[in-house]
């Protein structure tokens, strides 16, 4: 197991206009779960390359523990890379996809034997090992993909998108293997998705990145609560921040009856409120009801609100709420669930 640390790392391909990566600073801890979130194009999966060994380092330095990596083959940096597609052996039975690695290294037989059966256990693939992927389900043959992966004892697990593959009950129930097994190995694990749930659900720690450029690395639940600007206010949570303009007066700006403290001073702030921090109440902001998703246990209604701008916005309501499409309802906003920016940096200016 090792650290991995990042040192205005880039990578410019030709042709762009701006970095992939662009001088990138992050420090992996020993045996952390690290998540690279953003949209499709903002250059996770390229990061995830470089410190593979598969991408170039324009400028800056990646180190994996103690050793300068930077321009080291893929082969001497001792990781272990779970790709998006399987890529297992057709031919080659299960046993054999995990312990190929192995056997091209001249590992003993009966090590061979006994570590892919070890992996095997703690996939749950024990009951698999003759079988051939053609004859596996998709949730089974990325299992065999980890597998790979794990016997091989890697100092740096680095995973690209490896559940977007499978529908969404296989992938929920396989991201909660993936994360458990993590802990168990305690190997650090670099994950890269475009899905914000299964970064909040998985990592220890998420690093947002935007148009190559690092936005913010925290734990989930502080990514939550106190997202650095309006980028990350926006891409994480699910249903997303609702966003509404205001003009800060007396050093506080105000939305559906409560306030926010607004440092600095802004001529313009945008006021940023979660669907959960939105109640349907009286002495609230009034607002038309679009449409309803009810999800069973939460309903989120979808308001046009009466102001100038007819702002869109959610909020979330208990499960079977009746409220219906057309309606007219009142939506006030809970005591600290206000965040502000400055309109024209995109900056946190609440405290």
């Amino acid at each position: 197991m090792s650290s991995v640390q990042l040192t205005k790392a880039t990578r410019h391909f030709v042709g762009m206009n701006h970095p992939a990566v662009d001088a990138v600073d992050l420090q992996v801890e020993n045996g952390q779960f690290l998540v690279l979130v953003g949209p499709s194009g903002c250059g996770k999966s390229t990061m995830l390359r470089m410190i593979a060994g598969l991408e170039s380092v324009d400028s800056g330095s990646i180190s994996i523990g103690d050793r300068d990596v930077t321009d080291l083959a893929p082969k001497d940096r001792n990781i272990a890379m779970v790709f998006q597609s399987y890529a297992l052996y057709p031919h080659m039975t299960v046993a054999e996809n995990i312990g190929f690695n192995l056997k091209i290294n001249n590992v003993d037989k009966a090590e061979i034997k006994r570590r892919v059966e070890e992996t095997a256990r703690m996939l749950d693939l024990a009951d698999l090992l003759e079988r051939k992927p053609a004859k596996l389900s998709g949730g089974q043959r990325q299992r065999v993909a980890m597998g790979r992966a794990i016997v091989r004892k890697p100092e740096v697990f680095l995973m690209d998108e490896p559940l977007s593959n499978l529908d969404a009950k296989l992938r929920v129930q396989t991201r909660t293997q993936v994360a458990e097994l993590q802990r168990q190995l305690g190997v650090t694990t670099i994950y890269v998705t475009h899905d914000q749930v299964e970064a909040m659900t998985m990592g220890h720690r998420i690093a947002v990145l935007k148009d190559g450029v690092l936005q913010q690395v925290a734990p989930p639940q502080e990514l939550f609560s106190k997202p650095v600007n309006l980028f990350v206010a926006g891409f994480i949570g699910s249903p997303s921040m609702n966003l509404i303009e205001s003009v800060p007066t007396n050093g506080s700006a105000s939305f559906a009856g409560a306030s926010v403290a607004v440092t600095g001073s802004p001529a313009k702030v945008i006021v940023g409120v979660r669907p959960e921090g939105l109640e349907v109440a009286s002495g609230g902001q009034a607002g038309i009801v679009e449409f309803v998703e009810e999800l069973g246990s939460d309903s989120f209604v979808h308001c046009t609100l009466d102001t100038p701008n007819k702002e869109r916005v959610i909020a979330r309501a208990p499960g079977l709420s009746r409220i219906t499409s057309g309606s007219r309802i009142s939506l006030r906003a809970k005591p600290g669930s206000l965040h502000a920016f400055d309109a024209a940096s995109g900056l946190r200016v609440s405290a």
